[in-house]
């Protein structure tokens, strides 16, 4: 198997060298590039080209924010998991904005990196927390997410699919569930961003619950 190409950027280097340390024991990871600057990160992604970056919201010289945002824009092919010191949500409600794909904190133990790394890699998303009414409700009364079409038409199959992926369920959970193999759950994920016209977990999320598919 292809090893997972892994990007570190965080301001602190004893922690970016203890996250290296935890990457080492597991063959599937291969670093490609560690900074604790984010215009690095920028200047190197098209010659490293990581598949998964391990990130700070807080990094010198470039807000983390803006840096999501720009990776999600021009290299949508990379996943993004934060791992920050900060448990509010708010903070978590601004990644997903943003368009990250999983948020854990620092402290956590290293057996939850590599599984957040891992589902981040396999599913596309992971956040500690689970998709609280409350956490729903305090996306849905700030500025939203950019979805194309509120009114986007979807059959019965893609509405059984949207309810468990804001679940937060793996693709191996909706596909055993639902009779169908993980590709064909792959192919309905995209499927749905694409009629919902968002690139962001976070939007998916919001269209249920506006159109009533979920209820908070």
């Amino acid at each position: 198997m292809t090893p997972l190409k892994i990007a570190i950027a965080d301001e602190y280097k004893i922690f970016r060298k203890g996250l290296i340390a935890i990457l080492e024991d597991f063959n599937k990871f291969e670093l490609v590039l560690e900074t604790g600057n984010g215009f690095e990160i920028m200047n190197q992604f098209p010659l490293k080209k990581p598949d998964i970056l391990l990130m700070d919201i807080k990094l010198p010289g470039l807000d983390g924010l803006r840096l999501i945002s720009y990776l999600r824009e021009n290299f949508s092919q990379v996943k993004i998991l934060i791992l920050s010191t900060h448990d509010e949500n708010q903070w978590m409600i601004n990644v997903m904005k943003a368009g990250a794909h999983g948020y854990l904190l620092k402290d956590s133990e290293p057996d939850e990196i590599i599984r957040a790394i891992d589902e981040v890699a396999r599913n596309g998303f992971y956040f500690k927390k689970n998709f609280s009414g409350t956490l729903i409700k305090e996306l849905l009364v700030q500025q939203p997410v950019t979805i194309s079409s509120q009114q986007a038409i979807l059959n019965d199959r893609e509405i059984d699919i949207l309810k468990l992926i804001c679940e937060e369920r793996a693709n191996i959970e909706i596909a055993k569930k639902l009779f169908l193999s993980v590709r064909t759950v792959e192919g309905y994920r995209t499927k749905l961003f694409e009629k919902i016209g968002s690139k962001k977990i976070a939007g998916l999320v919001i269209f249920a619950v506006k159109n009533g598919i979920i209820s908070v």
